[in-house]
């Protein structure tokens, strides 16, 4: 069977091959072939390529492909094992495997260890959802007493942990932990419809789900939020100025850790409407640590800046000898760029058959994600901070512009009404 080469080597210096569908007159029907390699194909013709039949494969040649499919099925586990949360995977998973391992020690071994790595995968992820429900549960609580007793926060982040470089330190921690736990297939269940082509009832398109790439974007907004309250919540003028200076070295350690993701939220949070309009208690910062912060992440010219730092930090990465080194977590503009790409190229070219470009950008860019995901914390955890920055309440939106308003009294007829609108909201549902 032809092979597909690496797809990089199959297109020129533009990254386009005008000769990529050019078919023979040899070629098998629905499927193109270019310099003897396999190129194109419609889904149907490549999956009956693909799956033995009893005139394709004879069952005298069972024992030839026998070890091609069971090194298939050990990648897919432990490369998608979320796919096997599905009790109709999983079954099917052990129909095939005991075909294989059936009088042969060796298969049967090679089997035992697969099916082990992928329970230990899947339990391993049932117990960190469980964790994150008692966060959550726990955060939901807190926020309930905030409502009632507005008077019983007694603690803010400087009491904490008055170390910038040591809070850049457990937001690191937070970020590679939730990072390791996102699975390749969470981004095609994200962003990969079902193809409108695809008439297949046998797909299983209600199988559950992980829900690890959600858990961390709303890590994303929480932090964001954290960065809000935190400077809104104190009274005094003086007060919210050093939670701002604060909250910019933060930032700037994140930086300089490679920590992207977590700088890029704390700027969110700083620059969110309630924040931005407390004109006198920016009045009181010295802003040029935060200039310079704000041009990185400038978002003209497709973050130009922001990437610019990225090479360098990924760079860095590749020739690193320690962990510390190789940090390079940048989440955020992953997403917006696999999105995009998603959204920009179709699945199917115009003839019918599966772009293949488009799908080897796509794993390019997860494959990336994959090997940066894996790269361990090296800094010591801290369980009190940890547990403050995941569980500490946060203000909503209204709740902010509340406090913003409390803080510094609203300065046109805009900023007066909402003022009204929202302590009046407040008594009613007090």
């Amino acid at each position: 069977m032809p092979q597909t080469p690496p797809f990089p080597a199959m297109y020129g210096s533009n990254g386009y091959n005008k000769n990529l569908y050019k078919a023979k007159e040899e070629d098998y029907e629905g499927l193109y072939y270019h310099d003897n390699n396999l190129v194109s194909g419609s889904l149907e013709a490549l999956i009956e390529h693909l799956v033995p039949t009893v005139a394709y494969y004879p069952d005298a040649r069972v024992r030839k492909i026998a070890p091609k499919i069971l090194q298939l099925l050990t990648e897919w586990t432990e490369t998608f094992p979320y796919d096997f949360r599905d009790e109709r995977m999983m079954k099917s998973l052990k129909e095939l495997t005991h075909r294989l391992s059936s009088g042969d020690e060796l298969y049967r071994k090679a089997v035992q260890q697969m099916t082990q790595t992928l329970i230990r995968k899947l339990t391993t992820l049932s117990q960190y959802e469980e964790a994150l429900a008692k966060i959550n549960s726990s955060v939901t609580d807190r926020l309930t007493v905030l409502k009632t007793k507005p008077q019983s926060i007694q603690r803010d982040i400087l009491t904490i942990c008055s170390d910038p470089f040591v809070l850049a330190q457990q937001l690191t921690h937070i970020e590679l932990e939730r990072l390791s736990y996102i699975g390749p297939e969470e981004f095609v269940q994200a962003f990969v419809q079902k193809d409108l082509l695809d008439n297949d009832k046998r797909c299983f398109s209600d199988h559950k789900k992980a829900s690890n790439l959600e858990a961390y974007v709303e890590w994303f907004n929480r932090l964001s939020y954290l960065v809000a309250t935190e400077i809104c919540m104190p009274v005094k003028k003086k007060h919210r100025a050093r939670v701002i200076e604060f909250f910019i070295d933060v930032a700037r350690e994140c930086f300089n850790i490679g920590n992207f993701n977590s700088l890029m939220a704390i700027i969110t949070g700083m620059n969110m409407s309630p924040v931005s309009r407390l004109k006198k208690t920016w009045g009181k910062v010295k802003t040029a640590k935060f200039d310079i912060l704000e041009h990185q992440m400038d978002p003209s010219s497709n973050f130009y800046n922001y990437r610019t730092a990225l090479r360098g930090a990924t760079q860095r990465s590749i020739t690193a000898h320690s962990s510390r080194e190789k940090l390079n977590i940048v989440f955020s503009l992953l997403i917006k760029d696999i999105y995009f790409l998603n959204e920009g190229c179709a699945n199917r070219l115009l003839n019918g058959h599966v772009n293949f470009e488009k799908f080897w950008e796509l794993a390019k860019q997860v494959m990336e994600f994959m090997t940066w995901k894996k790269v361990e914390c090296p800094f010591d955890r801290d369980r009190k901070i940890l547990q403050y920055l995941l569980t500490a309440p946060v203000f909503s939106e209204d709740a902010l512009y509340l406090a913003s308003y409390e803080s510094e009294g609203p300065e046109n007829n805009m900023e007066k009404d909402r003022w009204k609108s929202l302590r009046s909201s407040l008594l009613n549902r007090t």
